[in-house]
């Protein structure tokens, strides 16, 4: 294979990469567009129950998480992706954690493995199906430095376009403090 090649092989699996990374962003801090983003409209979605749509899985997802959980991460790990002209398979491992309104915190591992397809230039998920392999709670413990005043002056954690990762630029608020200096 000559660099060129390498290096178109190299830029589809990045951008593939960061598809996965907007649905899980978008998922966690709420942004329907960006969820959307990662999925072509006629994508098929298997994820637990649910068969169908994107838009639907995520006013669906989106209504679970907003009722059970004051936070969620979906954390992607090990990644493969198999590139075949304009299309790709990947297995991408996740962790998902999950912050439960009533203080809980659940836990699950699982896979997803996806169809990507290449249409006009940018890829997209076309099928995904969620293999959930593992599931369990985790003791709860307080939030580290959560009730520290000032700890929020440069944005407190949202589920919304107002979470201090949308801040553009990213700008520091805080004085400067080291704990050995006290």
């Amino acid at each position: 294979m000559t660099s060129p090649e390498r290096l178109a092989q190299l830029c589809d699996r990045q951008d593939i990469l960061d598809c996965l990374v907007r649905f899980g962003r978008g998922m966690d801090r709420f942004d329907r567009d960006l969820f959307l983003s990662a999925f072509h409209p006629d994508a098929e979605v298997a994820a637990g129950v649910f068969v169908g749509a994107p838009d639907v899985l995520y006013d669906w997802a989106r209504s679970l998480h907003d009722e059970g959980q004051e936070a969620t991460h979906h954390n992607l790990l090990n990644h493969s992706c198999d590139l075949d002209g304009d299309m790709a398979h990947t297995e991408t491992y996740y962790l998902f954690v999950g912050r439960n309104r009533d203080e809980s915190n659940w836990i699950a591992g699982g896979r997803y493995i996806d169809r990507f397809e290449r249409r006009d230039g940018e890829w997209k998920i076309a099928v995904r199906n969620t293999v959930v392999e593992w599931s369990g709670m985790v003791p709860t413990m307080a939030i580290p430095f959560s009730d520290l005043p000032g700890v929020h002056d440069n944005g407190a954690p949202s589920r919304t376009v107002d979470d201090p990762s949308y801040q553009r630029p990213l700008t520091n608020k805080r004085p400067r403090f080291s704990p050995g200096d006290a």
